[in-house]
């Protein structure tokens, strides 16, 4: 079903470059989210030293890799909360985007930590699994009580970055290396009371195997959408063909072409196209082409793209070559 394209019926609507209206939500980190991230940092470092000395001194395999896990997070997070203040900075002559697409790279990066340890953990369960015997727990008690220090630390950071979790990759990505570590303190609590009523060791290996096959599938659904912003994919949920109609219905347009459209960041798509009118289209009349084009991306599509570059061309415009880069 065709959408009319008119002036008319946008009065009320506000002006595609009206500053508060163009502001894409998802280009800088707010201070919020600095915030959020440094206490968890915090919170997270204080339990890796703890649990360091707990795995010490109950010689728990458990616990080793759960604070090796721990250092992981560290990584992620401190990059993550790096990446949130350099967000922050404006836009330069050099860098005209700012520092908005450093949130894919801190969460691509994220990704693929999470992946390896996540397959090493997997295979170090399997071959001690299959493997004769297993390292003596000292005390499982005390196991008991660092792993029960560790969940309440990650369940913190959790309710700290819950509810601004999905706001960018970048939270996303710190996310998401708490929950997996919040798992990995489940998995030394729950091994550690096996051990106080079996003194079955081997718990240990199956537990961080359970834990390593949840954290793959994220790990790679992670990865995979931040590779797909670095190829410059078109946006998730916009479809160029029908782009390609809309534009072509507002009124004085002949032929859309060249139209190409990617994600900088979270929350800020941007889309070009070179776009033919009618011949003696006056500049008022294009002025109006304009509008109406770039009200129809904001409105007419589950992703609104308020980024729009347009190359108003004649009909006469480009004769001498006809090479374009369609889709």
């Amino acid at each position: 079903m065709a959408h009319v394209h008119s002036r008319q019926q946008e009065v009320s609507k506000k002006d595609p470059l009206d500053e508060s209206a163009a502001k894409p939500a998802g280009l800088f980190s707010s201070q919020k989210h600095r915030n959020k991230l440094s206490i968890t940092l915090l919170l997270t470092a204080t339990v890796f030293i703890a649990e360091v000395v707990g795995a010490i001194l109950t010689q728990s395999l458990a616990l080793f890799v759960d604070a090796g896990h721990m250092l992981t997070d560290i990584s992620v997070l401190t990059a993550s909360t790096v990446t949130a203040i350099l967000m922050q900075r404006k836009p330069t002559s050099r860098r005209t985007w700012g520092w908005a697409r450093l949130e894919v790279l801190t969460a691509a990066g994220g990704a693929v930590v999470l992946l390896i340890v996540g397959v090493y953990a997997l295979i170090e369960a399997v071959i001690r699994i299959a493997g004769p015997g297993g390292t003596e727990v000292h005390d499982p008690s005390l196991l008991l009580f660092f792993g029960l220090l560790g969940l309440v630390a990650n369940l913190l950071s959790l309710l700290t970055l819950h509810g601004q979790h999905n706001d960018n990759m970048n939270m996303k990505a710190a996310f998401l290396e708490v929950l997996n570590d919040a798992m990995g303190s489940v998995a030394v609590v729950i091994s550690a009371v096996v051990m106080l009523c079996t003194g079955w060791g081997a718990f240990d290996a199956i537990a961080g195997g359970l834990i390593a096959l949840l954290m793959i599938p994220r790990a790679i659904s992670l990865l995979v959408s931040s590779v797909k912003v670095l190829l410059e994919e078109v946006p998730s949920g916009l479809d160029l063909q029908q782009v390609r109609r809309h534009l072509q219905e507002v009124p004085g347009v002949e032929e859309v072409h060249d139209l190409h459209a990617t994600t900088v960041a979270t929350g800020l798509p941007e889309l070009s196209a070179h776009v033919r009118v009618r011949g003696g289209t006056t500049m008022e009349q294009a002025e109006e082409i304009l509008h109406l084009m770039q009200v129809c991306l904001r409105e007419h599509f589950p992703v609104t793209v308020e980024h729009t570059t347009f190359q108003i061309e004649t009909q006469n415009y480009g004769k001498t070559s006809q090479e374009h880069l369609e889709m």
